[in-house]
């Protein structure tokens, strides 16, 4: 498993990943030092993630790879069909994955999810379109809804 921090807009990204793919994205909420060198497995995902940042990139190409649970990776593959721009309600992935009854566990694999952004939970809102929980916070929930549609500054929070 190789590692790399980078930084972002909403602070250092963490991405661990082998030739199997990428299993972890995530934010810290502390300081760690940023990679001098990225190892040459992880430098698509930098890269395509860079591209996400500065506004050239919708969607991400490289090999995903989280661990998880059968139901987990259900949800997940799920998030995957939001499209860029757009949010969906706890209450419609449920409906999705075939459960209205699991909206608490699809909130809970949502919190589990290991590829921030790239798995966009960031896209699932509550029904009455508020910002629900984040496990990076609501500020950076709400900075990624926007980045990926400006529309939404007004109809937030």
């Amino acid at each position: 498993m190789e590692t790399a921090f980078i930084n972002s807009p909403l602070g250092i990204t963490k991405i661990t990943g082998d030739e199997s793919g990428i299993s972890v994205i995530s934010i810290l909420n502390d300081e760690t030092e940023i990679s001098s060198e990225i190892p040459e497995i992880l430098g698509e995902a930098v890269s395509q993630l860079y591209d996400y940042f500065d506004g050239k990139r919708q969607d991400f190409t490289f090999k995903l790879n989280p661990s998880g649970t059968d139901f987990q990776q259900k949800v997940w593959q799920e998030l995957l069909k939001i499209p860029f721009g757009k949010t969906m309600s706890y209450l419609d992935l449920s409906k999705k994955i075939g459960d209205v009854k699991a909206i608490r566990a699809v909130a809970s694999a949502n919190g589990k999810n290991p590829l921030w952004i790239v798995v966009p939970y960031h896209r699932v809102i509550g029904t009455d379109g508020s910002l629900t929980g984040y496990a990076g916070g609501l500020w950076r929930k709400k900075w990624l809804i926007e980045h990926e549609n400006p529309s939404h500054q007004q109809s937030l929070f």
